[in-house]
């Protein structure tokens, strides 16, 4: 069966966050989760999406945590006919990814992992960074109205203009779990 073409997105535009977000977010999410059934261990809403406060593009990315890869793979038709486009791996190893779109608006980015993948971790350190520093997730949120002026329609360009915001949040976020963990073991 052929895979329809990978479109990263239809515009880098941002809008002012939108509370609906999360009722969305908790909509698509039972519907995973009963779609995975007995193979599902979390369903995180992650991406800016996830973060009150910023701008975002309006995407809700998920960070769907199974139990296995097969069961992801097992999934991939009962996703398809949900509407979800089956996109594998696509640049992330161990990465089942899966994206909806409403026409020609990308609405659901949907990251699915094996438990113990070390990208599931990396996108959730990201999201309780920011929700945790709304000085830098201003920064970012600023970075990206910034790019998306830049860019309105090379997401390509736009996303690597993150790039570097984004590791630098991911190694603060590192260092914060640390001491986090650390100051909770000494109480």
């Amino acid at each position: 069966m052929s895979q329809p073409p990978y479109v990263p997105s239809y515009s880098t535009a941002v809008v002012a966050h939108d509370p609906a977000w999360a009722a969305e977010f908790e909509a698509r999410a039972a519907e995973i989760a009963a779609i995975l059934g007995a193979d599902l261990v979390a369903i995180h809403h992650a991406g800016s999406t996830a973060i009150p406060g910023i701008r975002a593009k309006p995407t809700i990315d998920f960070v769907v945590v199974a139990r296995s890869l097969e069961a992801l793979d097992a999934v991939a038709d009962a996703m398809r006919e949900r509407g979800y486009d089956v996109r594998g791996e696509l640049g992330i190893d161990g990465r089942r990814f899966f994206t909806k779109n409403d026409g020609a608006r990308r609405t659901h980015n949907v990251h699915s992992f094996a438990l113990g993948n070390p990208e599931i971790e990396r996108m959730l350190s990201l999201r309780d960074y920011l929700r945790a520093h709304p000085e830098a997730a201003q920064a970012y949120s600023r970075l990206k109205e910034e790019l998306a002026r830049q860019f309105p329609d090379d997401v390509a360009r736009y996303t690597e203009g993150k790039t570097a915001f984004i590791e630098e949040i991911i190694r603060r976020a590192k260092l914060w779990r640390e001491r986090t963990a650390q100051h909770d073991q000494e109480m």
